[in-house]
């Protein structure tokens, strides 16, 4: 049977904070502690957070400790849009609640229970002095939210969705692992030059024989993002998805924008995208079609057959820029950037070889996860409702 119930009656509510940043002493490595800015929006769980408290930095806040299994929600900043599951016990900081459930609740079922109106609690939004989206403790605690009355039941609910999310964190310790092979089979062949072969070629002018470098505009098409009005973004599936530098990382979106641009914005699967301020995150798109705002680039190899090659060869450039380009305010990186990359090409046997299954298996995965994510956010409001009964 469901009824209706507030959030605050799901558990307790617990807003973190942050220790003060002139005690370097409170953080460490003893225990995580999550921001808003760790969280991403497509990821149950946030295992590697930029921070974490030091003993005594836990010994201190102890009682604002959240356990494992609880439900936290970004309730400051990008609120209607970012959640995570502790999965173990850690901190939070004061852009967001937690809930720790009940003794009526079953945790994991918390957790899809609130994210079934995740999007709602953006109605919530006070504001504060600076225009920052906020919604206060009381205000979260207070809001409305339909729930299975019957332990049993939410626990088979949470159990079906729960295998959807077991086999995306699967898919991505394994894409994990694959960058990690790519990473240090790119060092061997083409740093320290141990391709296959290498044995009978010549190095010249440093290296080897019949390798040339190029510019990384000879190799790709670039396109640059388009000015998109703000004003018209919205997370309700309304016009066509958008792709914000915040979406790179995950390569996927969940945000959309009503207003219409040419079709040369437009990214595709697998495309190389690049965000160009702040922190240069590189990945490959796997959201389906979708807008390129601006501030990000694409890029298509001309060469298919090289794009897994390229994706890797333009990781050290960037990760220079991104150490090069600091300043007082955002570094930023420029077409100028991007056009001084060179790229070392080896010759066509050794090029064909090296990365391509890694590549495709990397890609596949990505569009598994796609697929996993759509059908269990499909699922998550007809088991909520009662639609589908387990």
């Amino acid at each position: 049977m469901r009824k209706k119930v507030c959030i605050g009656d799901l558990g307790t509510i617990v807003t973190g904070n942050t220790p003060p940043r002139n005690r370097p002493e409170l953080y460490g490595n003893h225990t995580p502690f999550i921001k808003a800015t760790d969280i991403s929006e497509l990821e149950k769980y946030t295992y590697n957070p930029e921070e974490c408290y030091s003993e005594e930095g836990y010994n201190k806040y102890i009682k604002s400790l959240i356990p494992k299994g609880s439900t936290c929600v970004v309730t400051i900043g990008s609120i209607g849009k970012k959640m995570t599951m502790a999965h173990c016990d850690l901190f939070i900081n004061q852009a967001m609640n937690a809930i720790i459930p009940n003794a009526c609740f079953d945790s994991e079922y918390v957790y899809y229970a609130v994210k079934n109106v995740l999007g709602n609690i953006k109605t919530l939004d006070s504001g504060t002095a600076s225009g920052r989206e906020n919604v206060s403790k009381s205000a979260f605690s207070k809001m409305e939210i339909w729930v299975e009355e019957e332990l049993p039941i939410q626990q088979r609910i949470a159990t079906i969705l729960s295998r959807y999310d077991s086999l995306i964190e699967n898919y991505q310790k394994q894409i994990k692992l694959l960058e990690e092979s790519a990473q240090r089979l790119y060092k061997e062949w083409f740093i320290d030059f141990r391709f296959p072969g290498h044995e009978n070629t010549k190095i010249v002018d440093g290296v080897p024989e019949g390798w040339k470098k190029k510019k990384l505009i000879e190799l790709v098409d670039v396109q640059y993002g388009y000015a998109f009005d703000g004003k018209l973004f919205n997370s309700n599936s309304e016009g066509m998805p958008i792709l914000r530098i915040r979406n790179i990382p995950d390569g996927r979106t969940s945000d959309y924008t009503t207003e219409e641009a040419s079709v040369d914005y437009v990214v595709h699967n697998g495309d190389i995208v690049i965000g160009m301020d702040g922190i240069f995150h590189i990945n490959t798109w796997s959201g389906g079609d979708a807008y390129l705002v601006q501030r990000a680039c694409s890029f298509r190899p001309i060469e298919e057959v090289i794009k897994g090659f390229i994706f890797q060869a333009i990781k050290e450039p960037i990760k220079y820029f991104e150490q090069t380009l600091v300043g007082s305010t955002v570094a930023k990186k420029k077409k100028k950037h991007i056009d001084s990359i060179e790229i070392l090409i080896p010759n066509r046997k050794v090029l064909f070889k090296f990365l391509q299954d890694i590549y495709n298996q990397r890609q596949n995965m990505l569009y598994q996860i796609r697929h996993l994510t759509e059908a269990r956010d499909r699922l998550l409001p007809k088991l909520m409702s009662g639609e589908i009964k387990v």
